[in-house]
């Protein structure tokens, strides 16, 4: 039996059939359960009951819908992008469960009688409305969290709800809302504001991790921001709003004349908010005890400082200009494979490295490496690491950003690469600090230079109890110059998980050997550390 039949099939009645059918939820297994909740939503979409049964089955279908939503899609975030098949797929039904429950508290308005006198009738439409834009924000949300661009007329959908609120009086009415917090009540202004505030922190940039906690003080500081029209042309703020534009909000240099639609937050509040955050985690109170999160203070400062900017709206200079560009780079991701682009050869084991695998020495036993039989074994793989052509839309001096149209290697937020700029001819390193995928299914990445021309070279760790084990193998891994104009000290960039604190390193930088201490890290993404250097 299909999916349609089987919800046809399903009728829901009263509340006890409802809560008979929740009750038989298989949440051990988040996606039978999921197929379990998108079958009973389809069946009130299709035969909707009572509004008096449909609103609170549906409000008892947000906390079992939550959860296995929230496990389907731990299998697309912090994924490489374009997603693979399995990926895609759980991405396009989290993004469908959300859209039929939307629809299903969108259905609940339309079916209520009036009653505009009756003080619980105006809570309860409040409710509706908030839920109907909270459902329009999960899949703001989810597009973040894959880092995909956002579907056509979102903006527009959320605009609208939020609109429909301010009409009938409802957009302050005081709601809960035990998904976002189970103690502080909430309103449709609020739940509106709190996907302006994600917005606006640039969330491509982030990782999920970041992400997820940045829109937990953007729910938790919403109700801090007001929101008004636009009374006076003569003060515009620096940013706005239009309720009939497929847009956040952007730049009030962008307002098409004194549009009606138009509307301004007041982030004054916010800011004074941030800035005691701040102040009293410099005083050594906790982030857990200001409710901000089980992270270190340092990482909370740090990205409280990042926010700041764009929730005061305040504009962030940049500190480098950009320019737009035409051309192409060559880009090529892999330790390995930037290794052969920048040291124009092969990853080797030195010499000094005599430990060989047992698919080595079957390559060497079957075809043989010795151009002189006095020469000792070393392997040459006749190897090569093809680049990606990428568009370059634009540059400054630490950074590009970077377009693809066709089908190509896949990219994580965070990944280390090398890049051969348009105008030059040696590879720099650089990383991923801003990754989408496009509706056309194009990439666009935003990348950051490192500081320096790299240099290739292999590195091992030396036995903490002294001395150098021969068996152990060396890796490829790049060495940054130091920079004293730029305040930049020589750096060594490795492959994640091999910095540790205090540990000696033996370094191959061509005919050199020398032996250095790992100090403190500078930089740490996803795919590299970037560290400090004692020399020894």
């Amino acid at each position: 039996m299909n999916d349609s039949n089987e919800s046809t099939a399903l009728q829901i009645t009263d509340l006890s059939d409802g809560a008979a059918y929740l009750e038989g939820l298989m949440l051990a297994n988040p996606a039978i359960a999921e197929r379990q909740l998108i079958r009973l939503i389809d069946a009130l979409l299709a035969v909707p009951p009572d509004p008096g049964v449909l609103f609170p089955l549906l409000e008892q279908i947000r906390v079992p819908l939550c959860f296995v939503e929230e496990e389907l899609a731990l299998s697309y975030q912090n994924k490489p992008i374009p997603l693979g098949d399995h990926q895609e797929l759980a991405f396009q039904m989290v993004l469908q469960a959300w859209r039929k429950i939307g629809k299903a508290y969108a259905l609940c308005a339309s079916l209520e009688e009036p009653d505009t006198d009756n003080p619980d009738y105006k809570g309860l439409m409040a409710t509706i409305l908030h839920r109907c834009i909270y459902y329009v924000g999960m899949v703001i949300l989810d597009h973040y969290r894959a880092r995909r661009e956002l579907p056509a007329g979102i903006w527009l959908e959320l605009h609208g709800f939020y609109e429909t609120a301010e009409q009938w009086g409802l957009e302050f009415t005081l709601v809960s809302d035990p998904l976002e917090n189970s103690v502080q009540a909430t309103h449709c202004a609020a739940a509106y504001i709190n996907l302006l505030l994600i917005e606006v922190a640039s969330p491509y940039s982030n990782s999920v991790r970041t992400l997820n906690l940045i829109r937990r003080w953007a729910s938790m500081w919403a109700p801090l921001v007001g929101i008004h029209r636009l009374d006076d042309d003569l003060e515009l703020p620096p940013y706005v709003l239009e309720l009939m534009k497929d847009s956040p909000l952007h730049p009030s240099a962008a307002l098409e004349g004194t549009a009606k639609d138009a509307r301004c937050l007041d982030t004054t509040r916010l800011g004074l908010q941030i800035e005691h955050s701040i102040s009293q985690l410099h005083q050594r109170m906790s982030p857990s005890q200001l409710g901000l999160g089980e992270e270190n203070s340092s990482h909370v400062i740090s990205l409280l400082e990042q926010v700041a900017k764009p929730w005061k709206q305040s504009a962030a200079p940049r500190r480098f200009r950009r320019f737009s560009t035409e051309g192409r780079a060559h880009l090529v991701t892999g330790f390995e494979a930037m290794y052969f682009h920048i040291a124009g050869e092969a990853f080797e084991q030195p010499d000094s490295a005599a430990a060989y695998s047992r698919a080595q020495y079957e390559q060497l036993f079957t075809f043989g490496d010795r151009v002189d039989p006095g020469q000792g074994l070393k392997i040459r793989a006749d190897v090569n690491f093809p680049t990606e052509d990428w568009s370059v839309i634009n540059h400054s001096a630490t950074g590009f950003r970077l377009g693809r149209s066709g089908a190509g290697q896949r990219i994580t937020h965070g990944e280390l690469m090398a890049i051969c700029p348009h105008d030059g001819e040696s590879f720099l390193l650089a990383y991923a600090t801003w990754l989408m995928q496009e509706r056309s299914g194009g990439l666009i990445v935003g990348v950051a230079t490192l500081p320096g021309l790299p240099r290739g070279i292999a590195f091992r760790q030396l036995d903490p109890t002294g001395g150098v084990r021969v068996d152990v193998r060396y890796a490829a891994a790049f060495l940054l110059p130091a920079l004293p104009a730029m305040k930049e000290d020589c750096s060594l960039v490795l492959p994640p998980g091999a910095y540790q604190a205090g540990r000696d390193l033996e370094l191959v930088d061509g005919k050199t050997i020398r032996q250095v201490r790992m100090n403190r890290v500078l930089q740490r993404q996803i795919a590299f550390d970037r560290i400090s250097i004692i020399e020894l």
